[in-house]
């Protein structure tokens, strides 16, 4: 495994419950600020291998960037469940809730 692929999990499961950070936050604190898409295929292939809280993770806006329904619900009641307010413009307030 890279090195930065490693860091990346390791963030993404120190993401504690109630708490966000997006891709770009992750992969700069893994030492590539530039690399927010990696972040995306880390998620995309590792998560259930590493037991990954994916959906602690949201684009730079504070929004659920997954496009269909089913997953973006899923993604939402999860965040819900955790206390995670999401407004009425779909964004959630990273100034609150970022980890």
């Amino acid at each position: 495994m890279q090195p930065f692929t490693k860091a990346v999990i390791e963030q993404i499961k120190s993401i504690p419950a109630g708490k966000v950070m997006t891709y770009g936050g992750i992969a700069a604190a893994a030492g590539s600020p530039r690399a927010a898409r990696q972040v995306v295929r880390i998620l995309h292939s590792m998560s259930s291998k590493y037991q990954l809280p994916w959906h602690r993770v949201v684009n730079a806006k504070g929004e659920i960037a997954l496009l269909d329904d089913e997953s973006r619900f899923l993604q939402q009641s999860l965040l819900e469940d955790e206390g995670v307010e999401i407004g009425l413009n779909g964004r959630i307030d990273l100034s609150v809730y970022g980890a």
